[in-house]
């Protein structure tokens, strides 16, 4: 812990103050990703899509929504 002190003198009055002063402790930085060799399943999005501009996909019990915009981009929205 380092303390600053601060002291003021005026011809009148004069002022002294402690400022304990304390450095955050590092903590260990994150663990680095582990590495996944195996490629990925690559599906082409007119398989999934299946001539649709949206269709609806579940997933653990919840439902969502993946189209395609305007712009040609995919959403999956909630």
């Amino acid at each position: 812990m380092t303390i600053i002190l601060v002291y003021i003198k005026c011809d009148s009055f004069s002022f002294a103050f402690e400022f304990p002063m304390t450095t955050p402790s590092k903590s260990p930085p994150p663990p680095l990703p582990v590495a996944n060799h195996e490629p990925r399943p690559r599906l082409d999005s007119r398989d999934i899509l299946g001539g649709n501009s949206a269709v609806e996909i579940d997933h653990a019990g919840q439902r969502y929504l993946l189209r395609v915009t305007r712009e040609n981009k995919l959403i999956l929205t909630k």
